[in-house]
């Protein structure tokens, strides 16, 4: 079966999402002269994002003569159903999610890179109360976003764990339920959660799902297939500032958060 656009947004939800919280009010868009481009990222705003940003401010973004309407997602927010919808050309997605649509549903989607070449994407619980590895989620409490149940879904089947035997509920990137207790582990980068759960007192542990049979990229770079056939100059001019930015936020990377703390970003 081919995926219209419309049957996409309607299996995910997302355009009712756009209906009622407005894709325009959660965009950056930039000012200036340069052929606009939509960016939609894959979460909220936070560091994982924050080389574009620093592409944008330096300006890499122009030179390369493009103006970046950069999209915040969130827990509810599917990539792919921005690209879909032409709210935006480019979206950074999980590659699961992606490839699902494209198997399954047809989807005319088209990976073009990746951000993270090792997923950091692991499981996260306290000292106190910990999950060291795959095993120990059996009969726990596992709080997962929406868009990486796939992945924790496929790294408990390769260690020969059923689905069933997890009791996994919806998470919005906050630690407080794990801090209280609420849940056993979180689904959540073990680059940044663990420093946040450490701010509050506790300590954390964790273990990569790369490491556990689930070694794929994240923060997969995803076009439609006719983006990249009428648009390939400005895909690789948006790559190009891109890796810029990157490049640019690690000369120091204590420099750039406070200075956009108080921004949209």
């Amino acid at each position: 079966m081919t995926l219209s656009r419309r049957r996409f947004l309607q299996m995910t939800g997302s355009g009712a999402l756009a209906g009622a919280l407005g894709w325009p009010a959660f965009s950056m868009a930039q000012s200036g002269q340069g052929t606009s481009i939509g960016m939609q990222a894959s979460w909220v705003n936070d560091a994982e994002f924050l080389g574009y940003i620093v592409a944008r401010h330096k300006g890499f973004y122009a030179d390369q003569g493009l103006s970046l309407d950069y999209r915040s997602g969130g827990p509810d927010v599917i990539p792919e159903g921005a690209l879909l919808s032409n709210r935006a050309e480019i979206a950074l997605t999980t590659v699961e999610s992606t490839l699902k649509a494209v198997t399954q549903q047809g989807a005319p989607l088209v990976i073009i890179g990746t951000q993270y070449q090792k997923n950091p994407a692991g499981i996260v619980s306290l000292a106190s109360n910990p999950v060291e590895k795959p095993e120990d989620l059996v009969g726990k409490v596992l709080a997962v976003p929406p868009v990486n149940r796939l992945a924790v879904e496929a790294m408990l089947e390769a260690n020969g764990i059923s689905p069933n035997d997890v009791r996994i509920v919806p998470y919005a990137y906050d630690p407080t339920p794990l801090l209280k207790g609420e849940i056993d582990a979180s689904l959540d980068f073990v680059t940044n959660v663990p420093y946040t759960i450490g701010l509050q007192g506790e300590k954390a542990v964790s273990f990569l799902l790369y490491d556990h049979g689930f070694p794929v990229f994240n923060d997969t770079v995803v076009v439609t297939r006719d983006t990249l056939e009428t648009r390939r100059d400005d895909l690789v001019a948006w790559l190009r500032a891109s890796r810029q930015g990157w490049q640019e936020n690690f000369k120091d990377p204590a420099y750039y958060p406070p200075l956009f703390a108080d921004s949209f970003f």
